[in-house]
């Protein structure tokens, strides 16, 4: 699948968000290894910490379905905005747990513009599990 597909799917998500706080819509496609594509919209609540976004939500999608880390071949990320839709610093976090470091993550606007990226690039100092060893 090509990055402009995975994000034409991404768009498809984008169009099931719940934003009517900040009316920033944002859609994610999950791509695994066997071909299923895993969607995922922001769904914000009146109480923000509350809300979820979008690449995390079909990150736990696929995860409540029983796929792991080595599953997952890339990401696609969209927003309607000027630049291409980068995830916050949660989303970042979690990614770099649970979503490989040399795998593809392709950022995107409804535009057509698409940045490929990694999670090395998104947060090259992450806090590791190793971290948390005494």
């Amino acid at each position: 699948m090509t990055a402009e597909e995975l994000m034409q799917k991404a768009i498809e998500a984008r169009a099931l968000s719940y934003s009517p706080y900040s009316h920033f819509a944002v859609g994610a496609a999950l791509l695994c290894r066997d071909g299923t594509i895993y969607l995922g919209a922001n769904v914000e609540n009146a109480s923000y910490p509350v809300s979820m976004c979008a690449e995390r939500n079909a990150l736990y999608h696929a995860m409540m379905e029983g796929k792991k880390k080595d599953d997952f071949v890339a990401l696609a990320i969209v927003a309607n905005g000027e630049h291409e839709c980068s995830p916050c610093g949660m989303c970042r976090q979690a990614l770099s747990e649970l979503y490989p470091s040399s795998a593809p993550i392709y950022l995107g606007n409804l535009t057509g513009a698409i940045k490929e990226t990694n999670t090395k690039e998104l947060l090259p100092f992450a806090f590791r599990k190793e971290d948390l060893q005494k």
